[in-house]
């Protein structure tokens, strides 16, 4: 999702040369996301956070309620703290500096899609503060079933979904269902949430 034509193009001329990702269509505003996303949804949204109209940030929450599985990341020129915490809050996976190196962008892509969150470390601790301050870190860990507490705690350690998959000896599919029913059990939109939860 990107608004500026040229900076479409340009990424999709960056993405067009990796071979094993695949660019099925762009967007232009948080109105045509909401509307077209859902009738044909990727594994990947790669979402600008500065958008007219309806902001990236506000598309994030929408979009992961009817497509709970979909990983977003947002795309930033700045590294905007505030605005990535929100945006994470919100159900997003990660985030990007629009002036990133083409293999830096794979590679996020790669991660994300295998269960990683590509964003800085104080992004990360300042999530895990919010949750110790606000309070709102009440154990609803404690709902979770002995696998879904083997899920989380691998989650907490680092792990992306392939690990995890082949440290339980289960497919890596099954890990996606576990982490769908922890952030319900645990009532965030995200697996960074839940684990920010789960470690306060």
């Amino acid at each position: 999702m990107e608004d500026d034509p040229g900076l479409r193009n340009q990424l999709i001329l960056v993405l067009k040369t990796a071979p094993d990702i695949e660019c099925l269509y762009t967007v232009s505003s948080g109105e045509e996301a909401i509307r077209k996303i859902p009738l044909r949804p990727p594994d990947v949204v790669l979402m600008d956070i500065k958008l007219p109209g309806m902001s990236g940030i506000e598309c994030v929450a929408p979009l992961k309620r009817k497509i709970p599985s979909m990983e977003i990341v947002m795309l930033t020129i700045y590294e905007d703290a505030d605005s990535i915490f929100r945006a994470l809050k919100a159900g997003a996976s990660g985030y990007l500096i629009k002036s990133s190196h083409p293999e830096s962008l794979f590679q996020a892509i790669r991660d994300v899609y295998s269960g990683g969150a590509p964003f800085s470390s104080h992004i990360a601790r300042k999530v895990v503060h919010h949750f110790q301050e606000t309070g709102k870190a009440a154990r609803e860990s404690e709902k979770l079933s002995p696998r879904e507490r083997e899920v989380i705690e691998l989650l907490a350690g680092g792990y992306i979904y392939k690990e995890i998959a082949e440290k339980l000896n289960i497919g890596v599919e099954t890990v996606r269902t576990h982490v769908k029913s922890i952030c319900i059990k645990m009532h965030v939109r995200s697996r960074i949430e839940a684990v920010a939860k789960h470690l306060s």
